[in-house]
């Protein structure tokens, strides 16, 4: 290291020898921040993208039967459909990062509800197929940048000693959002239900005005005064931030020195490990069957013999316990232990769903083993693989590559549902059983990933996971 980068090192490592400053066992500035009102309001005013991305992806599930009977839709024609959420995704994959870098993460959360609301409006009102897809198009834009833009913006603003329980209200607010459609949608009819999912968006457009812009990110972009204004607001009036500040300030200066924040400056040496953590659990997130699962579960239970309303019902109920325990048990048990918890049980979720529709004859227990598990799939997907990946995704990257590596992982993951989201139906054509055993294999890798690679970021600064994990400073 020269001498001038030497003399830009970030206070996490220079301030070691300091005797004054003190550290957590596990290296990190010992400094406990309590939530303050401001920081919780603007973290669920941000979650709500998420809410609305929940709502998008279950959408199709409950709409299934009356889109294709009111538009005269084949199966194939449906299928097309329900995969252009994923088509959409990765347009959005590709413009996210560069976007919330360039215009902030808040004004780019309007930008995320504008694409949610035309969508809706396309698809409540089309009479047409291709209308329909690009409704659903719009949405998958508005998702992907939701997906990189939500869990960055509360990263950014939340300290390290509860940046684990508040990062999981996008994942709960996801879960909530499915739950909501699910039960909505065994009542209302598909154009309503599309409505209905843009009120989510006006609400938020009105309640953005009211939190601040990423600390971070004001700092990456030279704007100091408003920096230490919009931190102390977050801490509360009485918080000594000096040394918080010091250490995002000088973290941002160092890191600048090391490259642009471009495509290519992610593959180099000193970014493989997060970059192979990065894409990896983006990949599990939807190999292991997330999309069939959300997007076509009214023909599962059809396969199943399960009658859909209770269906949808107890799926809603699972899905918003599921996710609410996530919140309280991520600081508890850590990042690693809930993903290796949470691919354990989507593997058992899909052995019994695939054994289940390998027997023939719906009787009432087999309807019930079918549910079961289903069940067991989305408890444990929503204990880990839900969210947690993306929490990891914004804690290893630094703030010089992170826009870039934010679309890479947002182009991964949305190809990934593209691919399973497209070929669901025909999988099952070919074997129900066969389908659901292929996902509790990408389930088993990814505990064996897991255990391997993903690095435990509970507890830890933002600035010292990415100083470990990348290594920049040697």
């Amino acid at each position: 290291m020269g001498e001038s980068e030497q003399a830009r090192r970030p206070l996490l490592v220079a301030n070691q020898e300091d005797p004054h400053y003190h550290q957590s066992s596990n290296g990190g500035v010992d400094r406990n921040s309590s939530a303050t009102g401001f920081l919780v309001f603007s973290t669920i005013v941000a979650a709500t993208c998420s809410f609305t991305s929940g709502y998008c992806i279950g959408y199709s599930s409950p709409a299934e039967y009356g889109v294709l009977a009111d538009l005269s839709l084949s199966l194939a024609e449906y299928s097309v459909f329900g995969s252009m959420l994923a088509v959409g995704g990765i347009v959005g994959a590709l413009m996210s990062g560069k976007t919330a870098d360039y215009f902030g993460h808040r004004t780019t959360m309007w930008i995320i509800n504008v694409f949610f609301i035309l969508g809706w409006l396309a698809i409540a009102f089309t009479k047409v197929s291709w209308l329909l897809d690009l409704g659903r198009l719009l949405q998958g834009i508005g998702i992907a940048l939701t997906s990189y833009v939500g869990n960055i913006f509360i990263a950014e603003i939340t300290p390290k000693n509860l940046r684990g329980g508040l990062m999981t209200f996008n994942p709960w607010m996801t879960g909530s959002g499915v739950a909501i459609v699910y039960l909505i949608g065994s009542v209302v009819k598909w154009r309503g239900l599309a409505l209905i999912g843009s009120i989510p968006c006006l609400l938020q457009i009105l309640c953005l005005f009211f939190i601040p812009e990423s600390p971070r990110w004001l700092v990456k972009n030279g704007r100091e005064k408003e920096f230490e204004g919009v931190l102390q607001r977050l801490r509360g009036k009485k918080a000594d931030i000096s040394p918080e500040a010091a250490e995002i300030k000088e973290y941002a200066e160092f890191i600048q020195l090391l490259s642009e924040n471009k495509i290519l400056d992610l593959f180099q040496k000193k970014y493989a490990r997060p970059i192979i953590v990065a894409v990896g659990l983006m990949a599990l997130t939807q190999f292991s069957g997330l999309p069939g699962y959300t997007f076509y579960m009214t023909n599962l239970f059809v396969l199943a013999g399960v009658s859909s309303k209770p269906g949808y019902v107890t799926l809603a109920i699972v899905k918003i316990l599921s996710t609410t325990m996530a919140i309280f048990l991520i600081d508890k048990f850590g990042r690693r232990t809930l993903l290796m918890v949470s691919a354990a049980g989507t593997c058992l979720g899909s052995l019994l769903t695939g054994f289940s529709l390998s027997l023939q004859d719906h009787h009432y227990w087999i309807s019930s083993l079918a549910l079961m598990g289903v069940s067991v799939y989305f408890i444990s997907f929503n204990l880990g693989i839900s969210g947690i990946p993306w929490i990891i995704v914004s804690e290893i990257f630094p703030v010089n590559v992170k826009g870039s590596a934010g679309s890479l992982c947002n182009l991964i993951y949305w190809f990934s549902s593209w691919v399973v989201s497209y070929t669901f139906n025909f999988l099952l054509e070919w074997s129900s059983t066969g389908t659901f055993i292929i996902f509790a294999g990408v389930s088993v890798f990814g505990f064996l990933f897991t255990v391997m690679l993903v690095p435990e970021t509970k507890g830890r600064s933002l600035e010292e996971i990415q100083a470990s994990v990348t290594n920049v400073l040697h």
